[in-house]
């Protein structure tokens, strides 16, 4: 019997909102508030075209002044809808078959008191060996230091490891980390940007990760 191929990628870390865990309603929801409470003039539509997984993106585009950011960083957290927020179809069975073979680490611009209650929710703390949120590093997504926080964490090498996330950020961060990245097409308005930045690999549903990775791991040796 031929001896079992291993796989070249050690490790694979995941966004969280909308890569592992369907937020769309809660996330949209929370910022209408914001814009509301903050008379800012923006609908769904100024969201999607200004989307970014960082908070202070929009709030930058929106032209609200920078001394306002942690006002409404607050109002989002007091707008969030928790109940609307669940796991993407297949998430929990994807992770359990990623987990026999990769070490799994998690990397999020989401807050760490939101993000950890999530976990513990749906019951995932335990299966990342890293999870990095927004308090953690001083710059935020696209810049890497959120995912080399994580590699150092779990001592591994970038070209040893995939992210896998559903914006242009996401893509980003993980190039500028030396990190292949993974893009799942998620409810988020991202996908025109996602094929811009033609990532390694780009995934409609995130069920079709487990093959994706075993044909990365095996193409580069």
């Amino acid at each position: 019997m031929p001896a079992k191929e291993k796989s070249s990628i050690e490790a694979v870390l995941f966004d969280w909102d909308g890569t592992l865990i369907d937020s769309y309603d809660a996330d949209s929801a929370a910022y209408l508030g914001v814009f509301r409470e903050m008379r800012i003039p923006w609908g769904l539509d100024e969201l999607a075209l200004h989307y970014a997984p960082n908070g202070h993106h929009i709030y930058r585009d929106a032209k609200l002044p920078r001394a306002r950011w942690e006002e409404a960083t607050q109002l989002w957290r007091k707008n969030y809808d928790y109940r609307r927020s669940r796991l993407v179809t297949g998430a929990r069975r994807v992770l359990a078959v990623v987990a026999r073979h990769h070490r799994l680490g998690l990397v999020t611009s989401g807050d760490r008191d939101r993000v950890h209650r999530q976990l513990r929710k749906f019951r995932l703390t335990r299966i990342f060996a890293a999870r990095v949120c927004a308090e953690d590093t001083a710059q935020k997504k696209p810049h890497p230091a959120p995912l080399r926080l994580a590699l150092r964490q779990m001592g591994l090498q970038p070209s040893a490891c995939v992210y896998v996330g559903d914006t242009p950020h996401d893509l980003e961060m993980a190039r500028r980390a030396g990190v292949r990245a993974i893009a799942i097409i998620g409810r988020f308005p991202t996908e025109r940007g996602l094929r811009a930045a033609k990532p390694d690999a780009l995934l409609e549903s995130l069920t079709e990760l487990p093959a994706v990775l075993k044909s990365l791991g095996t193409s580069n040796k």
